[in-house]
């Protein structure tokens, strides 16, 4: 649904600073590099079945949290580590998203020292721009084929809970795809 705030049309966000924020300057905008990529990521496997708002709300104590998302540092963590985590009422305290971040870190690294980069694997998987913006949030898919390739990809590459449609809001988040709805503010067209 679009609204408008401030004299703008957002296709979501309005009403709440830091959302507008988000939606207005970061969400569809190209995130490249690996610790950035592993942020995105580990940030969006969090989300599933809570609200982003509520990820956004927690994301800086996630950074202080996992060391900044840095791919090396968090690919270190140990049991001590989940343990502080789940005790951390700053972030989202689930214990299969916790170790599924750390064991994403440490795909990360071992990705990178195959010479590879998560960053360019998921890029790799980038489709074809939109002929047209989508009209209503009823034309945006919860999967493609592409985020169904990427999810197989880096599963075989060691990386868990990475599904397509996990990976599809990955790459609306990253810029891949721009899924801003129609007369959104922030459509880059």
């Amino acid at each position: 649904m679009i609204t408008e705030t401030n004299d703008l049309i957002r296709c979501f966000g309005s009403g709440d600073k830091d959302y507008e924020e988000y939606h207005d300057h970061e969400w569809g905008h190209e995130v490249r590099g690996d610790g950035p990529m592993l942020e995105r990521m580990v940030l969006e496997g969090f989300q599933s079945g809570l609200s982003w708002s509520t990820i956004l709300r927690k994301r800086e104590n996630f950074r202080a949290a996992f060391a900044g998302f840095d791919p090396d540092a968090v690919a270190a963590f140990g049991e001590d580590d989940v343990d502080r985590l789940m005790a951390d009422a700053g972030i989202v305290r689930n214990r299969r998203k916790i170790e599924a971040a750390i064991t994403n870190a440490a795909a990360t690294v071992a990705l990178r020292e195959r010479g590879g980069s998560l960053s360019d694997l998921v890029w790799s998987h980038a489709p074809a721009p939109r002929s047209a913006p989508p009209a209503s949030w009823e034309d945006v898919p919860a999967a493609t084929d592409e985020s169904k390739a990427l999810a197989k990809e880096l599963k075989a590459e060691g990386f868990v809970f990475v599904g397509p449609t996990t990976m599809y809001a990955l790459m609306q988040a990253v810029g891949m795809v721009d899924d801003h709805i129609a007369g959104c503010v922030a459509r880059k067209d």
